[in-house]
């Protein structure tokens, strides 16, 4: 597995840099060794935040872990990502990805389902076109942390949601 290390307000010292290969490496039992892991490590006041993307074929398997201690990131964000891997193998493996950068081993071993995802509620409304301001405005009397809406500029649907810090993010098809 290949890593690309890269901090934001923060050197990546030789430590840090040992705990990413050591965590991050125990991956590379899932993965073919041409992997390649983008980790990007930054500091904001008390936040030391790590993100790890590792592109695969059709797909992308993504951490993004914050704590006080980068260290303390580097240990949460491993865990998350291998238990993505053992989640969603069944669907990251499909035959449209043709198993992609992950070993053989992995995509032939069994792997418990313990959570199998089951939609429990459907809903169907109508989607009035409005501008992305007014869908967060409408976002937020509904108390919900997403919104679905017609983009009156674009006449395309489009979806606003809330970030951490009280901003919003819109996201848009591409064309």
């Amino acid at each position: 597995m290949k890593f690309v290390i890269v901090g934001k307000n923060i050197e990546v010292t030789d430590g840090l840099r040992e705990a990413i290969e050591d965590k991050i490496g125990k991956l590379e039992r899932y993965f073919t060794a041409d992997t390649e892991a983008k980790v990007t490590l930054s500091v904001e006041k008390e936040r030391q935040k790590i993100e790890v993307t590792i592109p695969v074929k059709g797909s992308i398997i993504r951490s993004e872990q914050v704590s006080n201690d980068m260290y303390v990131s580097i240990d949460l964000v491993e865990e998350i990502i291998e238990r993505q891997l053992k989640k969603y193998k069944n669907k990251i493996t499909d035959s449209r990805h043709e198993g992609g950068n992950f070993k053989q081993e992995f995509i032939d071993r069994e792997i418990e389902d313990d959570e199998e995802i089951q939609i429990v509620r459907s809903k169907k409304f109508d989607i009035k076109p409005m501008y992305p301001e007014d869908a967060c405005i409408q976002m937020e009397l509904l108390g919900h942390s997403f919104y679905v809406f017609c983009n009156a500029e674009t006449d395309q649907v489009n979806v606003v949601y809330k970030r951490k810090g009280n901003t919003y993010g819109l996201i848009e098809p591409e064309i």
